[in-house]
């Protein structure tokens, strides 16, 4: 029984005239579901009887679990327990723009990035479209206000997972639905460089991150098995492929690992690496975790790094840290719950 949650409005509408019923049938259902968050049949009126019946017959209306949840100034992070016991991150946090939740496409992940709490648990399976989608309603039901800005980074790689992914951005993009612009929608992948070229192709104007973390091969090899499949060589070519395709900015993530990429020679490669490309860089701190060695770069250098990448004239951001009183790498929070 497929879950209702995880239809996009084309595959409702195509299920109701399979049926001998009307498509805008699916639009009533999309308005219940969506903008009066009723999760029952019976709370559905102007419905005749019969298209209740089979409603109820084919699909179901089950919700995941929020197991626990852990709060800090301006941040709550969401374990969330699945229908076969397994656990998800979701992180809600508050920005001055609004409210941004950084939702998982996968249960565990097999990029293996070295740094990567998530990647320490290897992939158990793709999460269904639903399973997204879902994060987002109990999330918005938890704190009674509405999410304006979604990133896939949490938990997995969502271009492993692409058409779930897919899917699900059609059911929160929808008008008669969640209703989230894509230009307030963001997917980071690794470095899927396949991927990033069909994407180039996707409607809609949702924001692409690469995670970068590396100025070149040798380094990013030792961080990232992704490197060992495509070259950077590679990963820049299919940006550079998306942006003539899309005329959109790419945001490159790149994570302060002391002693690792955070020298000044790595900022000058990256630099170098990326001029004349339509993006910018997003330097994140790193979150340090009992179970990896990676230290966290100090700030003097974090500054220096900025300034370099500012003074060679890439347009750099250092992202916002948030408080230390919840697991914050990525994974973190679903592997202490496991343990």
């Amino acid at each position: 029984m497929k879950n209702i949650y995880g239809l996009t409005m084309k595959q409702l509408e195509d299920y109701f005239i399979s049926i001998g019923d009307k498509k805008f049938r699916a639009v009533q259902i999309y308005e219940f579901l969506y903008k009066k968050r009723y999760n029952s049949v019976d709370k559905f009126n102007n419905i005749p009887n019969n298209i209740k019946e089979n409603i109820k017959n084919n699909f179901s209306f089950d919700l995941i679990k929020i197991e626990t949840k852990q709060k800090d100034k301006n941040v709550i992070k969401y374990l969330f327990r699945l229908s076969d016991n397994e656990y998800i991150e979701s992180v809600l946090m508050y920005h001055d723009y609004g409210l941004s939740l950084c939702i998982s496409s996968q249960i565990g992940c097999n990029m293996g990035c070295s740094f990567c709490q998530s990647g320490r648990l290897k992939k158990v399976r793709n999460l269904e479209a639903y399973e997204m989608v879902e994060q987002i309603l109990l999330v918005e039901e938890d704190i009674k206000e509405k999410i304006t800005h979604l990133v896939i980074m949490g938990i997995g790689e969502p271009f492993d997972n692409y058409d779930n992914v897919m899917n699900f951005i059609k059911i929160i993009n929808n008008t008669k639905g969640i209703n989230l612009g894509t230009r307030h929608i963001t997917i980071s992948t690794c470095g899927l460089v396949d991927k990033i070229r069909k994407f180039a192709s996707e409607e809609g104007q949702v924001n692409l991150a690469i995670s970068l973390h590396a100025p070149n091969d040798e380094i990013r090899k030792k961080i990232m098995k992704i490197a060992n499949v495509y070259s950077i060589s590679q990963l820049i070519n299919a940006v550079k492929y998306y942006i003539s395709k899309t005329n959109r900015r790419v945001t490159f993530e790149y994570i302060l690992l002391e002693n690792i990429n955070d020298s000044d020679e790595c900022a000058y490669k990256l630099a170098k690496l990326l001029k004349g490309i339509n993006a910018y860089v997003n330097l994140i701190p790193y979150n340090e975790t009992d179970n990896i060695e990676y230290k966290r770069t100090k700030d003097v250098q974090i500054k220096r790094f900025y300034d370099i990448l500012k003074k060679e004239g890439i347009t750099v951001t250092k992202r916002k840290e948030f408080g230390s009183k919840v697991d914050a790498a990525c994974g973190q929070l679903r592997s202490n719950y496991n343990k």
